[in-house]
């Protein structure tokens, strides 16, 4: 039971998110396209949350890693939780696009 609540959090296991950008991860930044124009982690690819279902068959495989970002993390911890759920096998909350721009080059 506390591990489900954990993997709801996105809490566990730090990964290196600067080493899967690096390594070609999709950044994928659930916020409204108003506030993806305001700003965005270099790279990243604006779905909003409610348009997520439509996307997913966009993305070539099941097996690549993918980051989710938004403006606090709730909304791209509720991404990641609907993408494994889709059988997603590597997904990761960034949290806040912002901090994803310091691995963004």
């Amino acid at each position: 039971m506390i591990q489900m609540i954990k993997n709801l959090l996105g809490i566990g296991p730090k990964v290196n998110i600067g080493e899967l950008i690096a390594n070609g991860a999709t950044i994928i930044d659930v916020r409204t396209r108003g506030e993806y124009s305001s700003g965005h982690a270099k790279g990243s690819i604006n779905v909003p949350l409610d348009q997520l279902s439509g996307y997913m068959k966009k993305i070539k495989s099941k097996e690549d890693p993918i980051i989710t970002c938004c403006a606090s993390g709730m909304r791209s911890a509720s991404a990641k939780s609907f993408l494994k759920g889709q059988g997603f096998k590597t997904v990761h909350n960034a949290g806040p696009w912002f901090t994803l721009n310091k691995y963004c080059k």
